[in-house]
């Protein structure tokens, strides 16, 4: 457990299983404590200056994902490591794209895709999610790709 983030810090998401996982913008300066073991960037360019591994979903600024099938496999990757090492989850800053991606990460975990935008505003950030069709991308998001 000591690998894995503190959860009261700042960023920090507590799903439903007790995973961990940490929203940031990378556009933002790197938080004190802690460099993440694994991150999922969810940005329009693949992030280059990033020493730990990664996986990058291609995914413009208050859009949605280029390739489904990819955003659902990085957001399985993500929820699947965040059970032995510190995932980070971010886009520029930290709020439309990584809040979807976290949104879509709590309905893998067991939040009902009509409640995730919701449980991730109240638990990470109440300016989650930036756009209506973000929101409607977690709403109709499940287990298969979108």
């Amino acid at each position: 457990m000591s690998e894995l983030w503190n959860p009261g810090d700042p960023g920090v998401l507590r799903l439903p299983s007790g995973r961990l996982v940490r929203g940031r913008g990378v556009g933002h300066p790197m938080p004190e404590g802690p460099l993440p073991g694994f991150g999922l960037y969810v940005l329009d360019r693949e992030p280059s200056d990033i020493a730990w591994p990664r996986r990058w979903v291609r995914w413009p600024d208050f859009g949605l994902p280029g390739d489904d099938a990819d955003a659902l496999a990085g957001f399985r990757e993500a929820l699947e490591r965040a059970d032995r090492e510190r995932v980070e989850v971010a886009c520029l800053g930290g709020r439309g794209r990584t809040g979807t991606a976290l949104s879509c990460m709590a309905v893998l975990d067991g939040v009902p895709a009509s409640g995730a935008v919701a449980y991730v505003r109240a638990h990470y950030s109440p300016h989650a999610v930036e756009t209506p069709e973000q929101e409607a991308y977690v709403r109709a998001f499940g287990p298969d790709p979108v």
